[in-house]
């Protein structure tokens, strides 16, 4: 039986301390004896999961700040530094980055619960305006945060959104060089962005202690949408809630820890991890999966003004609903036509999302503003009407009674099938949109270091470090690999005296001497590989006007749609190959002969594989060209593959020790969760 606290303390220090400031004796009566509706399903553990969300971004987000430098000509290196240098900073970047969407999926399935179940209406009219407030603040951090990395996407989303404000008559411009700093995104811009992104979360962190008071006050609601009457409809918060919950944030550790450890780019974007360039923008400008259903909204009404007003419109009108919807009953599963209508709403949510992903033109702006009048309609129209003519069905008694008889069944088909087309309409916004180009996508190849448990293989790496060293090195850096590197546990496997060695063949430039002098010195381990080029000027001027691009990333800095179905395939088979796969099959792609009717630029030369197929790097490759100590194959497909195997190490020196560790955490989080399950169950035996 739950009820109000009787907790008294018995140590003598608790019982002054009790005294003077009852903290004890709040939290036993919020977190232990407070009284919870009997029949709350597993939507409701959402709750106690954006909790846990919430504080691991925000312990996460102050150990990188530690580290992140807001500078323009620093930022995208001091992120690089983290994943790179600090201690476990590729997993704290990880969990931050991933756990950004992890966020947003929680709060859409708690958003959509509370829908489900009306749990905006009466009382609890002010924990739903609070839950809109923290929606708001995490798009705006989300929003904020994604800026920083300072690669392609976050500089050119950054433009783009911030922009929109400049739609507001007599005071839009002022407040876009506000958020500017001046007259164009740049280093204020960061700053004011580093800044807010650091202080929001708390404040998100206070709103959310006024949403949990609001809801101690209100009282939870339950799936039947009927309040306690007796103690029978009530069990105390702990052990039963806390258990409940316990398992169900386990569960969603195991999906969290799936892209943390196996697919951290699985739900990025391969621009951004190119530096920004307000020179270069983007083919496709599109924000993080979680906005797109609002930018989808934003496109599809021509006026500007028109379309930032419907875009926030969008969000705020949620802030309505208590007073939109009237009707009597709470819970949709009463109500057979608001359910019908409630899962109908998800769809067009979802295809709104799927649209804000394809480009403005043609049958995709026609059908997004059809689908943004049938959002506001359902808040505006459906809900309104069907509060007046709907006849919901006999609710229980008490939520006794709904323990008695509810099966679940339904309610667990209807979540898998809009899960089911979740999964399909958000797969459908990255299909392959070069096949309307006719670009012919590269083969897939079976690489050592793909699947949960791939190695780099250690021939390989050492092959294609000496492909790069004599072919690529005369163009192209690798700026972010320093030559103590290549002795680091997870690479080529050369010892420490091998990789002094490897350096002191290069000569770096260094100074100035006493005599205020540059000069140049033999490499050593400290340093980084040298760029074969004084500056960007001097390496465009010598490959024809085309600026050779840093190989350090260039695995993860490039990549191809995978289209529908394979997008979904590609998550449980942990699939991240496609920048590999790419630049084997540009260095393969050249052919001597372009097809009839293309017309080859003046200075480039014909790659099936490059996008629009003119590129200006003449064929690096060509048989016999390097020599192999090992005997392997003096091939171009074997240079290739050899030295897209050492770009991939350059990129993620740190990926064995990610997919080892990750292998750990899973083992023990699947323990874990088991014990819950049965810890569970056993609590839960007697109250069913």
């Amino acid at each position: 039986m739950s009820g109000p606290s009787d907790y008294q303390p018995t140590n003598s220090a608790l019982k002054w301390i009790e005294r003077r400031l009852p903290i004890l004796g709040l939290m036993h009566s919020s977190f232990v004896a407070y009284p919870t509706p009997r029949n709350l399903n597993y939507w409701w553990t959402f709750g106690a999961i954006l909790s846990m969300m919430l504080g691991v971004q925000i312990i996460s987000g102050v150990v990188l700040a530690m580290h992140y430098t807001p500078n323009v000509d620093m930022a995208f290196k001091s992120v690089e530094s983290i994943v790179r240098d600090v201690n476990y900073g590729w997993l704290l970047r990880n969990m931050h980055a991933t756990g950004a969407s992890m966020f947003f999926v929680a709060v859409y399935v708690h958003m959509f619960r509370g829908l489900y179940y009306g749990s905006y209406k009466e009382p609890r009219e002010i924990l739903w305006i609070l839950g809109v407030i923290i929606y708001l603040l995490m798009m705006a951090t989300g929003f904020m945060g994604y800026v920083l990395p300072w690669g392609q996407m976050s500089f050119w989303g950054a433009t783009v959104i911030t922009n929109l404000f400049s739609a507001i008559p007599y005071v839009g411009d002022s407040i876009v060089t506000l958020l500017w700093g001046g007259y164009s995104v740049g280093n204020p811009t960061l700053n004011r962005f580093f800044s807010l992104h650091y202080l929001l979360p708390f404040v998100i962190a206070g709103v959310v202690v006024l949403h949990v008071w609001a809801l101690h006050v209100a009282g939870q609601n339950n799936p039947a949408g009927v309040e306690p009457k007796t103690a029978k409809d009530t069990v105390p918060f702990t052990p039963y809630a806390t258990m409940k919950d316990a398992f169900g944030v386990s569960c969603f550790m195991l999906f969290f820890a799936w892209f943390i450890f196996y697919m951290p780019n699985y739900l990025g974007e391969a621009d951004n991890y190119i530096p920004a360039n307000p020179g270069v923008t983007p083919p496709h400008i599109v924000p993080e999966w979680y906005y797109l259903p609002f930018y989808a909204i934003l496109r599809s009404i021509p006026n500007k003004l028109a379309g930032v007003v419907a875009m926030f419109g969008a969000i705020l009108i949620l802030a309505f609903l208590p007073w939109l919807d009237t009707a009597k009953t709470k819970s949709s599963k009463y109500r057979p036509l608001a359910k019908q209508f409630f899962w109908i709403f998800v769809i067009v949510c979802l295809l709104l999302g799927w649209l804000g992903a394809k480009p403005a033109e043609g049958i995709y702006v026609i059908a997004g503003r059809v689908l943004t009048f049938c959002y506001f309609a359902y808040f505006l129209i459906v809900l309104p009407l069907l509060s007046r003519i709907e006849k919901p069905r006999p609710v229980p008694n008490s939520i006794a009674d709904d323990v008695l008889a509810k099966s679940g069944k339904s309610a667990v088909v209807s979540s898998v099938i809009a899960l089911a087309v979740a999964g399909a309409l958000f797969a459908g916004s990255v299909q392959d949109a070069r096949a309307a180009e006719g670009q012919e996508t590269p083969p897939s190849l079976k690489w050592s270091f793909a699947g949960p448990v791939g190695k780099f293989d250690r021939g390989s790496l050492q092959r294609g470090l000496k492909v790069y060293k004599e072919v690529c090195s005369s163009c192209h850096g690798l700026s972010y690999i320093a030559f103590r590197n290549l002795a680091d546990a997870g690479g080529p496997g050369y010892s420490a005296a091998q990789a002094a060695a490897f350096a002191s063949e290069y000569k770096v430039k260094d100074g100035p001497n006493d005599q205020g002098d540059m000069f140049e010195r033999a490499g050593r381990p400290a340093d980084y590989f040298p760029s074969p080029f004084p500056n960007d000027n001097a390496a465009r001027a010598a490959n024809g006007g085309a600026l050779p691009p840093d190989l350090s990333l260039i695995t993860k800095a490039r990549s191809y749609p995978r289209g529908f179905p394979m997008f979904l395939v590609d998550f449980f088979t942990q699939f991240q190959e496609q920048g590999p796969d790419y630049v084997a099959g540009l260095l393969q792609g050249y052919e001597d002969n372009p097809p009839a009717g293309f017309a080859l630029p003046e200075g480039s030369y014909y790659n099936k594989y490059f996008p629009g197929h003119a590129i200006k790097m003449p064929k690096p490759l060509s048989d016999g060209q390097v020599t192999y100590d090992d005997g392997s194959p003096a091939t171009v497909a074997q240079y290739s593959k050899d030295v897209t195997t050492f770009l991939m190490w350059a990129a993620e020196p740190h990926m064995e020790a990610r997919k080892r560790l990750g292998l750990q955490v899973f083992v023990f989080l699947i323990l874990l969760t088991g014990l819950l399950y049965f810890t569970k169950k056993k609590i839960w035996a007697d109250a069913h």
